[in-house]
């Protein structure tokens, strides 16, 4: 099997089954797999995850473990569907890279390669639009088309990493849609990237982002995996002003959100991350950062502040710099941890709230 420049399969043989979605399978389910369709077991499914996640899949035929059994292979070769979808454009701005990826069906997402002090960082997608009509978000005004599956959201690090080259280190659900309206395959994904025989990526390196839906907080609650970073994106420190800029708090007010956040198993000395994007005019006060203040206290937060991205249909400003380190230090004083982002990729429509615009 042979990766294209496109990121789509070359195949020796005519492919006439799709039967296994590697890029979409935990491996104690590849490993369940072989075992039922090949009569095989974890050696020759880790096997199989190590050559597609690590190298690529670019001569798996050639792995030791194939290479010795040409039969079974000639059969996988027929069966292995890796499909991480056509990345059609990249755009660059400062060490930034913004990626378009066409997926089958002809729907297209972005994803955003961040480069950090030591590492870089994706922003994945985890839907094509979005449901929940963030005022602020070029994402929610293209509307909601569908949620990715497990193997298109695993296949934006497999692209990232063996098409444009760029080592993956941190992955952070921020990108199209909100990830726990698609709860299953983003948490199907994050098992499938985490797997040390495959892309082993640290659930302490992995952060997901809500908008506050209540019910996903819960369920995330459950599935006793401390490490795994949770940020929220707060906005607005009453129920009025929040709900005006994000209709989810109408559904989940502010009260509802604190008291799930209240109930969440942190690790110790974890920390919960929000996410306000100030904007001029709106939620930019001094009287919001003293009511967000005390939102806040007591649970244990980073709050990240972020100027606002001007998106179509959303006519308000940026804030000023002074704003920023006015509203900064409000918080600062009532102890809040604040660290403020300065918008990257905004030139390029690749900052927060920017995604969308395909």
């Amino acid at each position: 099997m042979r990766i294209n420049y496109n990121g789509t399969c070359q195949f020796m043989n005519s492919l006439k089954e799709e039967k296994i979605d590697i890029l979409g399978l935990p491996l104690d389910k590849l490993v369940n797999v072989m075992q039922v369709q090949h009569g095989k077991g974890p050696f020759h499914a880790e096997a199989l995850y190590r050559e597609v996640f690590k190298k690529g899949g670019g001569d798996i035929g050639h792995a030791p473990e194939f290479k010795g059994s040409p039969r079974l292979w000639s059969v996988l070769e027929k069966a292995i569907r890796l499909l991480p979808g056509r990345v059609e454009k990249t755009i660059e701005e400062e060490g930034l890279v913004k990626f378009i990826t066409r997926l089958s069906d002809e729907l297209a997402i972005e994803s955003v390669i961040i480069p950090m002090t030591r590492h870089n960082t994706l922003c994945v997608s985890s839907q094509v639009g979005c449901k929940m009509g963030c005022k602020f978000c070029q994402t929610a005004r293209m509307g909601f088309k569908r949620s990715l599956t497990t193997s298109e959201i695993v296949g934006q690090v497999f692209n990232a990493r063996h098409l444009l080259g760029h080592d993956i280190k941190n992955l952070v659900f921020m990108g199209m849609g909100e990830p726990f309206d698609n709860f299953d395959a983003v948490m199907t994904a994050v098992r499938v990237l985490n797997s040390q025989k495959g892309c082993d990526i640290a659930l302490r390196h992995m952060t997901i982002s809500t908008c506050g839906v209540v019910p996903g907080i819960e369920r995330l609650a459950l599935m006793n995996l401390p490490n795994i970073r949770l940020a929220v994106s707060i906005n607005g420190p009453d129920d009025a002003t929040r709900s005006a800029l994000m209709p989810v708090n109408r559904h989940w007010p502010l009260a509802a959100l604190k008291k799930s956040l209240d109930a969440y198993p942190l690790p110790p000395r974890g920390v919960f991350l929000f996410e306000y994007i100030l904007i001029k005019g709106v939620n930019d006060s001094r009287e919001h950062a003293q009511a967000l203040a005390r939102f806040i206290h007591p649970l244990p937060v980073r709050l990240n502040l972020i100027p606002y991205n001007p998106v179509t249909g959303f006519d308000h400003q940026s804030p000023s710099d002074e704003q920023m380190h006015d509203f900064a230090q409000t918080l600062t004083d009532k102890g809040v941890f604040v660290i403020k982002r300065w918008s990257k990729g905004r030139s390029v429509s690749a900052g927060c709230g920017q995604l969308g615009k395909i």
